[in-house]
């Protein structure tokens, strides 16, 4: 047990260093977070990529709580997205609110889906035998 608090603590740990570098990356002065879209949406991606490879090749349990619980969880972030669509809507921005929600829901779905759809065909290519 403890063994998985650590690999999900350190997974937290390297996602949240990782999203605040792209955050400082993408940085900008407009009104739209487009850090924010684009760390969620390789986050949905890397978890479509693991549960890709996990539905071919059983994957470590502990991979998967580094990756997908502690990484992923720590990388990506709903709550920034919450608060963000917030200060929209607070200063009237209900074009960039309904533009930020609609992309960040279609473009991460499709992420995850094709993150599964390629680590999937990879997998079945390479890791089975």
């Amino acid at each position: 047990m403890y063994k998985t608090i650590l690999l999900v603590g350190i997974g937290g740990a390297l996602g949240s260093i990782s999203r605040f570098l792209i955050y400082l990356l993408t940085k900008n002065n407009t009104s739209f977070p487009i850090g924010t879209l684009i760390i969620n949406i390789i986050g949905c991606f890397i978890i479509g990529l693991i549960y890709g490879i996990d539905g071919v090749k059983r994957l470590n349990s502990n991979f998967i709580y580094f990756g997908v619980t502690g990484f992923c969880g720590g990388f990506t972030t709903f709550s920034t997205f919450s608060y963000e669509n917030f200060l929209l809507l607070k200063i009237n921005r209900y074009d960039l609110f309904f533009y930020y929600t609609a992309t960040s829901l279609i473009v991460c779905l499709i992420a995850v889906f094709l993150g599964f759809l390629l680590s999937n065909l990879i997998a079945k290519h390479f890791l089975t035998t």
